[in-house]
C-alpha cells in the first residue's frame, strides 16, 4: 500500500508539472533518472514512473552520448520480460478527444550487443506499426481519438530482440482537425516545403515535427515577420515559420507541381493534407488560382488563396501501388503559378478490435492493485487481442468482450474479499481458493447474474454463509466450494457475535495435555525417520534430486484433508509414508493374491491394511526396466508431493526382494476402462469435464506447484484413476526424473511414453517438457469427447485419433464425433469449446500449445457452459465460430508426424 501511495504521488506530481509547463502535453523521457526542462523545445519532460509497470532503465553507449541530437535519446527503457508491456497515458482532456502520440527510438548499442531489435507497437488493443532497425533515431506518430479516459501504448516482443523506447509524447489536437472517423492516422511524412529547417515546439503549438524539404521547383520565401498570420491561423495551426516558405512551379503558369511514388503496400489507405498561405503581396490584377488532383486526375478542390489567410485541403482516402498528386493552375483565371507551403502524408490504420467492457477493465485493475497481483502479462487490455489475453482468466467472444472466468487460486491474496469483484458481472466461474482471504463472505456474489461456480476453499473466512447464497445453492444455480475455512459457520447458531465459530471450552484442556504427549512422541519418531532417510539418501546416486512444493501452490489438504478426497477420506496424514516390511507387504496383499493392474514397475495388487483400509500395492518385478535407484527416486518424490488430484502414497517397502509402493485404492479403476464401456457406469459429459478439470489441476500442480517442475512423461487415460466419488487423480507421476537445465527449463531425459500420447516433437529429436504433457492431455480430451482410444484399430490398419477427428471437425459433424454413450446429453457450445482446447493442446509446434493453467481455465468455462444448459444460461452459439477458428490449426496438424 505504501508503494502504491508513492506511485500515485509520482503520477500526481508529474501531471501537475506537465499541466503547468505545457497544457495538453504528456512528455515522457523513458528511462531517464529525473525530470527536466528542455530549453530548446520549451517542454518539460518527466520520468516514466507511474506510466509503466515493467521494464528496465538503461543508458545508451557512452560513445553515442555526444552524437544524439536531443537529450531524450540518451536514456531508454527496455522490456526483456513478457510479451506485451504497456504505457498508460491519462490526458487531462479525457475521452472523445483527438491526440497526436509520438514514440521515439534510438538504440545506441545500450546492451553492447550491436543487434538492433524488431518489435511491434500497439495503440490500445490494435496493431499500430512494426519498429524495424532503430539503429538511427526514428520515431512513429499516430493521430488517434480515444473513447476512454486513458490511452495505452504497448510494445510487443516478436522474438526478434528486446523491445525498447526512448521517449513517449502525447499532444492534444483540435477535434476539427485530422478526421479519424475511419480509424487512426499514421504519419508518413510532414514536410516544410522550400526550407532546410525543421521546426517543432515552440514554433508549433501542437509540437508536430516539420522537416525541411525542397523539390525540383522554384523556392519562394518571405523574410518579413508577419505576426498577423499567426493570429489568424486556422485550427491546424501550421507554424508561421513553415507558412513563410514554399515552392511554386516554373514561371510558366501552365506548368504544374507534381509528385509520385510507388507504394509497397497497395492495400493501405492514404490521406494528404495540403497547407497553403499567400504570403506575397500581389499587385493589382494578379491572381493565383489552382486545382488539386490526386491519383488519376481526381479533382479534390479548387483553391484561391487569400493574403495571410491559411487554407488546409484534405483529400479523400486513396490507395494503389502508384501514388501521385498534382497542383495545376486554372490558366484562364490565374496570372501566377501554383505553389505549396507544407504537406502532411498519413496512412490510415484500421481499428478492428474493441476494448474489453470498461466495468470489467476497471474491476480487474482494481483487484490487481488491491491485492498487489504481480503477473507479467497483466498489462494492457485483459481480453484483447486474444493472443495477449491475461493469464488465469477467460473472455467472451462478444463485440465488446467480457471477462467470464477468473482463477486466482494460490495467488497469495490477503485481506477481505474486495467489492471490485462485483464489477465483473459477466463472470461464470470465480476461483479464489487457497489464499489468505479473511472476513465474511460478501453477499454481492448473489447479485452477479451469471456466476455459476464460486470456489472459496482453503482461506480463513469466518461468519455464516449469506442466506442469498444458500438459496442459490439450494436452487442449484450456484456451485459453492467452502472447504478449508476453519472459522466459517455453516449455521448461524454456531457463530459468535463477531461472526466467528464458537469454540468448545471443555475439550481444549484435555486436548492440550494429549497434544503435548503426541507432540513428544511425534518428535521422537521424526528424529528416527530423519536419520534413517539421511542414511538412505547418502546411498543414492549423486544425481538424485530435491523436489519441494512451492508456497503458492502447496495445497492445504496436506494438514487438513477436505471432504471427498478419496476412498481413504479422513485418514490421518501423519500415518502416511511409513515404511512397511516385506512380511507386512505379503500379509497386506494376501501373498499377492489379487492383481488389479500392471505398471512400469510390475504388477499392482489389491491390499488391505490392519484397520480395514484398502490399498493398491505396486511391486517392483525382477524383470522391470526400472531399478533400485528409480524406486528410491519415486519414493522420495511421493513423500513430498501431495495434491487432491494426485494418487496419494500410503507407504513403501525397501526390502530389495519385495520393493513396493503402497497407494490409496481407487475403487472405480481408470478412465480408459470407463470410456471403453468396460464398466456399467456411463459417465456423462458433465462428469467427463469434471474429470478433465481434476486431471488438469493435478498436472498444473506437478508443473507449477513443485520446484523443480515434475514432468509426467506418460500421461494417458489409464493413468487417470477414479475414486468412489468419480474424482480423478493422476497416477504414475513419480516415475519422472527431473533435471534443471541452465536456462531454468525442466526436462525429463528418460521418457517412458505410450504410442498415441507421445509428443511428436520427441520423434524428431526433441526433449520432453511441460508442453509434451500438454500434448498428451489434448489426446485425453479427444478421448473424453469421442470415447475412442488414442490409436484406433481396424482390419485395414491403425489411425491416430487426431487424424480421425480432423475431417469431422472440418465438416462440423459433431454427431459422428461425440461418444454415443453420452446420448446427446450435452451443450454443443461446451463440446465445441472442448474440441478447440484439445486442438490447441495437440499443435505440432510446442510453442503454440497453451500452458496447463490456461487449459484448466478453459475447461472450467466449458463446465460452466454445460451447467447452464437448459436454464437459458448458455454462452451463445459458438459452434460455427469455433469451426472456422480452428481451420488454421487443422491445416497445421496435417503436417504433424504420426504418433505411433
Amino acid at each position: 500500500m505504501k508503494m502504491l501511495f508513492v506511485i500515485l504521488v509520482c503520477i500526481s506530481l508529474n501531471a501537475i508539472a506537465q499541466a503547468q509547463e505545457n497544457p495538453g502535453f504528456i512528455s515522457i523521457d523513458c528511462g531517464a533518472p529525473n525530470g527536466y526542462h528542455d530549453d530548446n523545445l520549451d517542454i518539460y519532460y518527466t520520468i516514466d514512473t507511474g506510466f509503466v509497470e515493467s521494464g528496465k532503465n538503461m543508458q545508451i553507449s557512452s560513445k553515442y552520448i555526444d552524437r544524439v541530437p536531443m537529450q531524450q535519446l540518451m536514456n531508454l527503457r527496455c522490456f526483456p520480460n513478457g510479451t506485451r508491456n504497456c504505457y498508460t497515458l491519462r490526458p487531462t482532456q479525457g475521452k472523445s478527444k483527438r491526440y497526436l502520440i509520438r514514440a521515439s527510438f534510438f538504440y545506441g548499442n545500450y546492451d553492447t550487443l550491436s543487434q538492433t531489435p524488431t518489435f511491434d507497437l500497439y495503440i490500445d488493443v490494435n496493431y499500430w506499426i512494426t519498429v524495424k532497425d532503430p539503429s538511427n533515431y526514428t520515431y512513429e506518430e499516430i493521430i488517434y481519438t480515444t473513447s476512454r479516459d486513458y490511452i495505452q501504448v504497448c510494445l510487443v516482443n516478436r522474438g526478434s530482440g528486446v523491445p525498447f523506447i526512448s521517449a513517449l509524447e502525447l499532444r492534444t489536437l483540435d477535434n476539427s482537425t485530422y478526421d479519424t472517423s475511419a480509424g487512426a492516422l499514421q504519419t508518413s511524412w510532414r514536410y516544410n516545403i522550400g526550407s532546410k529547417t525543421t521546426y517543432r515546439h515552440p514554433q508549433d503549438d501542437y509540437d508536430r515535427i516539420w522537416e525541411g524539404q525542397s523539390f525540383n521547383w522554384t523556392t519562394i520565401t518571405n523574410k518579413t515577420n508577419v505576426d498577423s498570420l499567426r493570429s489568424t491561423n486556422n485550427a491546424y495551426k501550421v507554424p508561421l515559420e513553415v507558412l513563410m516558405t514554399g515552392q511554386q512551379s516554373l514561371d510558366n503558369i501552365s506548368s504544374s507541381l507534381k509528385l509520385f511514388w510507388i507504394s509497397s503496400e497497395p492495400t493501405y489507405k492514404w490521406y494528404l493534407f495540403f497547407h497553403f498561405a499567400e504570403f506575397q503581396v500581389l499587385r493589382s490584377g494578379q491572381l493565383r488560382r489552382f486545382r488539386v488532383y490526386v491519383n488519376d486526375n481526381k479533382l479534390i478542390t479548387t483553391v484561391t488563396p487569400e493574403y495571410l489567410k491559411p487554407v488546409t485541403v484534405s483529400t479523400f482516402p486513396f490507395d494503389g501501388t502508384v501514388l501521385n498528386f498534382s497542383i495545376t493552375s486554372v490558366t484562364s483565371q490565374s496570372s501566377l503559378p501554383p505553389f505549396l507551403n507544407a504537406v502532411e502524408w498519413f496512412r490510415s490504420i484500421d481499428l478492428p478490435h474493441s476494448t474489453t467492457d470498461l466495468n470489467d477493465v476497471t474491476g480487474i485493475n482494481s483487484i490487481k492493485t488491491i491485492y498487489g497481483v504481480a503477473i507479467d502479462d497483466w498489462q494492457g487490455d485483459p481480453c484483447v487481442p486474444v493472443s495477449f489475453i491475461w493469464s488465469f482468466l477467460n473472455c467472451s467472444e462478444d463485440d465488446i468482450p467480457r471477462i467470464i472466468s477468473l482463477n486466482l487460486s494460490s495467488s497469495n491474496l490477503k485481506g477481505s474479499i474486495a467489492t471490485s469483484f462485483s464489477s465483473l458481472t459477466a463472470l461464470v466461474s470465480l476461483d479464489l481458493s487457497f489464499n489468505e482471504l479473511s472476513g465474511q463472505i460478501p453477499d454481492f456474489f448473489a447479485d452477479m447474474p451469471n456466476l455459476r461456480i464460486l470456489n472459496l476453499s482453503g482461506n480463513n473466512l469466518n461468519g455464516s454463509i449469506p442466506a442469498v447464497l444458500e438459496k442459490k445453492m439450494a436452487d442449484k444455480t450456484l456451485q459453492l466450494s467452502l472447504d478449508g475455512n476453519p472459522n466459517l459457520c455453516r449455521q448461524d447458531s454456531n457463530c459468535n457475535q463477531d461472526g466467528r465459530k464458537k469454540k468448545n471450552t471443555v475439550v481444549p484442556a484435555v486436548a492440550a495435555t494429549v497434544g503435548s504427549l503426541a507432540l513428544v512422541f511425534f518428535l521422537i519418531c521424526a528424529i528416527v525417520v530423519i536419520r534413517r532417510r539421511r542414511k538412505k539418501i547418502e546411498e543414492i546416486n549423486t544425481g538424485s534430486m530435491e523436489v519441494t512444493a512451492s508456497k503458492e501452490h502447496r495445497p492445504k489438504e496436506v494438514s487438513e484433508p477436505s471432504t471427498g478426497t478419496g476412498f481413504n477420506e479422513g485418514r490421518l496424514v501423519v500415518g502416511k509414508n511409513r515404511p512397511f516390511t516385506s512380511a507386512e507387504v505379503l500379509s497386506i496383499t494376501g501373498n499377492f493374491r489379487t492383481v488389479i493392474g500392471e505398471g512400469g514397475f510390475g504388477n499392482v495388487y489389491l491390499g488391505t491394511l490392519d484397520d480395514g483400509w484398502k490399498v493398491a500395492v505396486k511391486v517392483l518385478s525382477q524383470s522391470s526396466k526400472q531399478g533400485y535407484k528409480e524406486f528410491q527416486a519415486e519414493a522420495q518424490l511421493l513423500m513430498i508431493v501431495h495434491h487432491k488430484n494426485l494418487v496419494s502414497l500410503i507407504g513403501y517397502c525397501e526390502d530389495f526382494d519385495n520393493m513396493a509402493l503402497i497407494y490409496e485404492f481407487m475403487p472405480n479403476g481408470n478412465l480408459r476402462q470407463h470410456l471403453a464401456g468396460n464398466t456399467s457406469n456411463v459417465i456423462s459429459w458433465s462428469q467427463r469435464l469434471q474429470i478433465a478439470i481434476d486431471a488438469a489441476q493435478g498436472l498444473e500442480y506437478l508443473h507449477n506447484g513443485c520446484r523443480p517442475s515434475i514432468i509426467h512423461r506418460d500421461l494417458k487415460t489409464s493413468n487417470i484413476l477414479l475414486n468412489e466419488n468419480m474424482q480423478a487423480k493422476i497416477a504414475d507421476f513419480g516415475l519422472s526424473r527431473v533435471f534443471m537445465m541452465e536456462d531454468g527449463c525442466q526436462i525429463s531425459t528418460q521418457p517412458a511414453g505410450t504410442p498415441g500420447y507421445l509428443d511428436p516433437v520427441f520423434n524428431t529429436g526433441g526433449n520432453l517438457n511441460k508442453k509434451s504433457d500438454v500434448y498428451s492431455f489434448g489426446i485425453i480430451l479427444f478421448e473424453l469427447i469421442t470415447g475412442q482410444p488414442a490409436i484406433l484399430r481396424s482390419p485395414t490398419g491403425s489411425i491416430h485419433i487426431v487424424k480421425w477427428v480432423t475431417p469431422l471437425i472440418e465438416g462440423g459433424n459433431i454427431q459422428k464425433m461425440v461418444d454415443p454413450m453420452i446420448h446427446g446429453q450435452f451443450n454443443s457450445n461446451s463440446i465445441w469449446k472442448a474440441i478447440e482446447i484439445a486442438m490447441q493442446c495437440v499443435q505440432p509446434n510446442p510453442v503454440q500449445r497453451p500452458d496447463i493453467n490456461h487449459v484448466l481455465l478453459d475447461l472450467k468455462e466449458c463446465l460452466a457452459v454445460q451447467v447452464g444448459r437448459g436454464r437459458g444460461q448458455g454462452m451463445g452459439d459458438h459452434s460455427m465460430k469455433s469451426t472456422f477458428g480452428m481451420t488454421a490449426s487443422l491445416e497445421a496438424l496435417e503436417l504433424a508426424p504420426d504418433a505411433r
